[in-house]
């Protein structure tokens, strides 16, 4: 039984914004779910232990199915409960499927890569026009894996495809990148965002472009003169509770978003106030790449040295603080 009289929505993008209510346990089936691996019921009897409230689970409206949550199930079903806090997602198969996908990639138990990489083929099949930088955050992989797993799929390729702004692009961005070379030509002084806005690209494009154009090279090119240093990966998280393996660290280009939202859900930081300092600094210091370009365009020339050299201190810092914190880490030597 559910409350009634309650609003739902069908954005994948609202479904935090969801009024919670209570449903019973006996109502809920449990949906396909892209983890393969089943219950893990050490997970549960962690769950089962904690005295605050867990996070709400999400439940597909029309079928009742959980999205997100089943360990939570479980462990109020083992603390002799009847109800539990949800909130009621009302969209089709295909759209639930990747809530749920999303949903697991983010909370405290992350799902394995190899339950990440059918999850990505089916959505590759079900949501042909989404860029694979959008696959990629809802499955937590990086661009170039969905993109090789998109090339192995075949079939016919979507003229256009929606980013992770929901803005749609041409697959072939020839024609804006000629578009982009000529405003960057004309307009010397004109910021990479205002270039990216006039245009339709993005600001990375737009930075590529300019790139280009200064070393002499064809601007339609989309091949990279030399390959993206990769990020260290970010440090380990500490374990729920003692004697529990910890999480293994985010890959290198895993979507920081979605690594934030993980850690969000695990009630060691969230219930303690130095976790929620800590969480609150990791979401200040989450910035998506797009966003970067718009912090280096908005930088003053004549006070750039400061701003530089504080980045440098704060980036000092906190690999100061990674390193500290992989030190106690129970594997550490």
């Amino acid at each position: 039984m559910v409350n009634q009289g309650v609003p739902l929505k069908t954005e994948l993008g609202q479904v935090d914004d969801l009024p919670v209510v209570r449903v019973e346990l006996a109502a809920l089936t449990m949906s396909e779910s892209p983890r393969r691996g089943g219950i893990d019921a050490e997970h549960v009897e962690a769950l089962a232990a904690v005295q605050e409230d867990l996070p709400p689970i999400i439940v597909h409206r029309p079928t009742m199915a959980v999205l997100d949550g089943r360990h939570r199930v479980r462990a109020a079903a083992r603390r002799g409960a009847a109800t539990i806090a949800a909130r009621l997602f009302q969209g089709d198969g295909d759209d639930a499927f990747v809530l749920a996908v999303r949903a697991n990639v983010a909370h405290g138990l992350p799902l394995p890569m190899a339950d990440r990489k059918r999850a990505a083929e089916r959505i590759v099949a079900s949501h042909p026009q989404w860029s694979n930088r959008m696959i990629a955050s809802v499955t937590g992989m990086a661009p170039g894996t969905v993109a090789e797993i998109r090339r192995r799929a075949g079939g016919e390729p979507a003229a256009v495809r929606v980013g992770q702004d929901g803005r749609a692009r041409p697959v072939n961005g020839a024609e804006r990148r000629r578009r982009a070379s000529e405003l960057i030509s004309g307009n010397p002084d004109m910021s990479l965002r205002q270039v990216a806005r006039a245009v339709g690209i993005s600001p990375e494009t737009a930075r590529d472009v300019r790139n280009r154009l200064r070393r002499g090279e064809d601007p339609l090119a989309t091949g990279r003169s030399a390959p993206a240093p990769v990020p260290a990966p970010a440090a380990v998280p500490l374990a729920l509770r003692a004697g529990r393996a910890a999480a293994a660290p985010p890959r290198a280009g895993a979507d920081q978003v979605a690594v934030v939202q993980r850690l969000r859900t695990d009630p060691a930081l969230r219930l303690s106030e130095t976790g929620r300092r800590l969480l609150l600094l990791l979401s200040l210091h989450t910035v998506k790449p797009g966003e970067w370009e718009a912090l280096i365009d908005g930088v003053p020339t004549h006070c750039g040295a400061l701003v530089a050299q504080l980045a440098r201190d704060c980036a000092q810092r906190w690999a100061e603080f990674a390193a500290t914190v992989e030190r106690q880490l129970p594997d550490a030597s």
